[in-house]
């Protein structure tokens, strides 16, 4: 495992708890969950199917709210904003790779990259979509539309779209969950090598025990608490 930064954290959450109601009472989904991660550092959060993962991360990027305690990126307590603010703030500091790849099927590849961007008002925002399009070896891909894509072209137009933005922090939710182990080794490869050269943070969750070895710490969940 490589060695973590010592930097001041830009994602910092406290005493994270998240508690859903069902029929048969309250599930608690993350318990009192402590979270850093210094700029430029690579953080993996791994843990069995089930034990809250996935749930930590829309907390962390301000997708979804705790039922009690607090997040702070690059200096703005997320938990204290409304919906529309945390929208702002993700827009100027959060990047996203996700297993499904989440590109919207009615754009071309080129437009899928350019979206982030041309919603922040970005005036170059055609030429950067271009450069990372062509940083991962889609330069000839650009006018084609997601179903023209192989598993592993729509995940390197994603990561394209998440790097294109220039975000401080980059969440990755199993990347290669979908992608079979060659093509997922390539696009883990690419992952990080977009990563160093942008000195963002990455916080990666992921099942992979090779992959997590990757970043410079590991977090692990049980039962929606973090591991001693």
């Amino acid at each position: 495992m490589n060695d973590g930064s010592a930097e001041s954290p830009i994602l910092r959450a406290r005493a994270i708890n998240k508690t859903v109601p069902t029929a048969e009472g309250d599930l608690c989904i993350l318990d009192d969950v402590d979270f850093e991660a210094a700029a430029g550092e690579s953080v993996a959060v791994v843990g069995a199917s089930g034990s809250g993962k996935t749930t930590m991360l829309g907390i962390l990027a301000g997708l979804d709210l705790p039922s009690a305690g607090d997040v702070w990126l690059d200096g703005e307590e997320i938990t204290a904003l409304s919906e529309e603010q945390r929208a702002r703030v993700r827009g100027r500091c959060i990047g996203f790779v996700f297993q499904t790849f989440q590109l919207i099927e009615s754009l071309s590849a080129l437009e899928n990259v350019m979206l982030p961007s041309e919603l922040r008002g970005d005036a170059a925002a055609r030429d950067d979509a271009l450069q990372f399009l062509t940083r991962v070896g889609l330069a000839e891909r650009v006018t084609h539309y997601p179903r023209e894509l192989s598993g592993g072209e729509q995940q390197r137009v994603a990561i394209a779209r998440a790097f294109a933005s220039r975000p401080k922090v980059l969440f990755a939710d199993e990347p290669t969950g979908n992608l079979d182990t060659a093509t997922g080794a390539r696009v883990i490869d690419l992952l990080f090598d977009l990563n160093v050269e942008s000195g963002a943070t990455l916080v990666l969750v992921t099942h992979d025990a090779a992959l997590a070895d990757r970043c410079n710490r590991i977090v692990t969940l049980e039962a929606g608490r973090v591991a001693a």
